[in-house]
């Protein structure tokens, strides 16, 4: 697969998981909008994107074909973890604009701008720390 199609469909499912994360947002928010009833819909977007995404990347972008719970445990953990950061980016941008503006269309254009720059680190840090044995595979086939 050339550049040019892993970036696309990488991109691709950057948007999936970026509207999962915000459908359950949206989902949660109608149970009310205080403080905790955002932090507990951020918190639910956050978990439910991050599974999407890593289902997603670990077949379709980083060619992982490990199975078995101890595998994705393993994997998923790493995963998670390389997310940490790229989160906190994510989480701070979305926080800003909702604080800034105070509506829903500008909270929901911050955390994709926050899910933007998220990803675009995330997936440097996953091919280098994550899916390091399905990189290698890979090379050793070539």
């Amino acid at each position: 697969m050339n550049a040019l199609s892993l970036a696309l469909r990488y991109a691709t499912f950057a948007v999936i998981a970026t509207l999962a994360n915000l459908g359950t947002q949206r989902a949660m928010l109608h149970f009310g909008e205080s403080g905790g009833h955002y932090a507990a819909a951020v918190g639910a977007g956050t978990l439910v994107g991050l599974v999407v995404k890593y289902l997603l990347d670990k077949r379709w972008i980083f060619f992982d074909t490990s199975t078995g719970a101890k595998a994705h445990g393993r994997k998923f953990a790493l995963y998670t973890a390389m997310g940490v950061v790229t989160t906190c980016i994510f989480w701070g941008s979305e926080t800003a604009f909702w604080l800034i503006w105070g509506t829903d269309a500008m909270r929901e254009l911050g955390a994709v701008l926050g899910l933007m720059v998220g990803y675009g680190a995330k997936y440097i840090l996953d091919r280098r720390f994550v899916f390091t044995d399905a990189r290698l595979a890979r090379a050793e086939g070539a």
